[in-house]
């Protein structure tokens, strides 16, 4: 990493820079720090986040998933210990397993404001590192498009079974075809709950006005790889087209991520959605069941992929 430019981390709205950290000598990801020394974050702003003054001074409360707490805890509770000694503050967290908020309290303001700092750069770069739980998407499995699916997945084995990897376990599950518009980490209920919302926020606000509140018609025909190669294909997709023509398919998908991203619940990776409707997956090789269930899947599935060749599929 480039000390002179580190990377960025935006946070309510503000950003933070990511400071170079010394390696520890044990590979426990809780020990990972973000702020040098006590005085770096107690100048900031607490614009982003509601500070109340109290009896005793200062109170912070930020709602934290529980899978997260270890973060901020630490290996034998040195990463708390820590941010509460530099911060002059006192860190309190609820049980592991207990859906709650973790209250910080100090004397001082800053102090208090400098501790919600560092948890927050904390949190974000730990659930960053999760993987993702759910994913916003748009269904394609009406039974015409199901029917049409079995039968190239039928002529593709009748006539490609021969070449390299190519078996009946990479195909989807035709129940399952789907338009993946990106994924998401909700670790609670609450954070479910509050996609869902905005969810139907969104389909007031925009959705409704785009598509005329009525059924948008599209057309899958054709079949692309996502790699360079297609004598080593890892995914292959079916493309999908507004039948008249038109781009309101894209215009809510595009304008549904940029939603999620500004709420905070999907991270921003491309300019605009790419539609597409996975058929054929070397994950799905692994685990069928898992993969046509759970999308959502462990890192571990992603260790081992055997590429197939999709010379010929791109024929069919």
């Amino acid at each position: 990493m480039d000390v002179l430019r580190p990377p960025l981390i935006r946070i309510g709205g503000r950003v933070y820079r990511k400071n170079l950290i010394q390696e520890q000598a044990f590979p426990q990801e809780e020990e990972e720090e973000f702020c040098a020394g006590p005085g770096e974050c107690t100048d900031e702003p607490c614009d982003a986040f509601v500070v109340e003054e109290t009896e005793r001074g200062f109170q912070c409360r930020v709602e934290v998933p529980s899978p997260l707490y270890k973060y901020i805890i630490g290996k034998k509770g040195e990463t708390k210990k820590r941010l509460e000694t530099e911060t002059r503050t006192s860190i309190s967290i609820p049980k592991p397993g207990v859906e709650g908020e973790i209250v910080i309290t100090g004397q001082q303001r800053s102090g208090v404001v400098s501790a919600r700092t560092r948890i927050d750069v904390l949190l974000d770069s730990f659930r960053k590192k999760q993987p993702f739980t759910h994913f916003l998407s748009f269904a394609l499995n009406q039974p015409a498009i199901q029917e049409k699916f079995l039968q190239f997945k039928e002529e593709v084995l009748e006539k490609c079974s021969k070449d390299h990897g190519v078996s009946s376990s990479l195909f989807q599950n035709p129940a399952k075809l789907h338009l993946t518009l990106g994924t998401l980490v909700l670790l609670n209920e609450q954070e479910i709950q509050k996609a869902c919302d905005l969810l139907q926020r969104c389909k007031e606000d925009f959705v409704d006005q785009i598509t005329g509140g009525q059924p948008l018609t599209v057309e899958v025909a054709g079949v692309e790889y996502m790699n360079d190669d297609p004598a080593m294909t890892d995914v292959l997709y079916a493309k999908v087209h507004m039948k008249d023509g038109s781009d309101r398919l894209q215009m809510v998908a595009d304008q549904l991520v940029e939603r999620f991203v500004a709420s905070g619940l999907m991270l921003k990776e491309w300019d605009r959605v790419k539609l597409h409707a996975t058929v054929m997956n070397t994950l799905f090789r692994k685990d069928p069941t898992e993969e046509r269930n759970n999308t959502m899947t462990a890192k571990s599935s992603f260790k081992e992929r055997e590429s197939f060749n999709g010379q010929n599929i791109l024929k069919v």
